[in-house]
């Protein structure tokens, strides 16, 4: 199993930016497909963002498309969160989510094999 460490969250304004890191230890890194999930107070975990074990393949949540960019760089173990345009309905916890040997990207928080601790990103209108 993948040990996740998220990083990066914090508060911001709207319309400005943040870039969320996850750092993977524990197995080889590039046979996990990685996933960003968020958790907003008294809402389900939602999908966010994911990206294929090569980095060739990505997903978004329709409500981040264009706003939003995963991006991996395998030979650090890390993936990346860039999130533009920050609006407050994005106040919420953000996971990293690891899937080994996945079929293409998931996108459903069941499918994932792990999870890191989360972290916090706010956004103020």
């Amino acid at each position: 199993q993948v040990q996740l460490v998220e990083s990066g969250g914090g508060l911001v304004q709207a319309g400005g930016s943040l870039r969320l890191s996850c750092a993977a230890s524990g197995r080889v890194f590039s046979s996990y497909a990685m996933g960003w999930f968020r958790q907003a107070p008294g809402k389900e975990r939602e999908f966010v963002a994911g990206i294929s074990w090569s980095g060739g393949n990505t997903a978004y949540a329709d409500s981040v498309k264009g706003r939003f960019t995963i991006s991996r760089d395998n030979a650090k173990n890390t993936v990346y969160l860039q999130m533009n345009s920050l609006r407050p309905e994005d106040t919420a916890v953000y996971y990293c989510a690891a899937k080994r040997f996945p079929v293409g990207v998931p996108s459903r928080s069941y499918q994932y094999d792990s999870w890191g601790q989360g972290t916090q990103v706010t956004v103020s209108s």
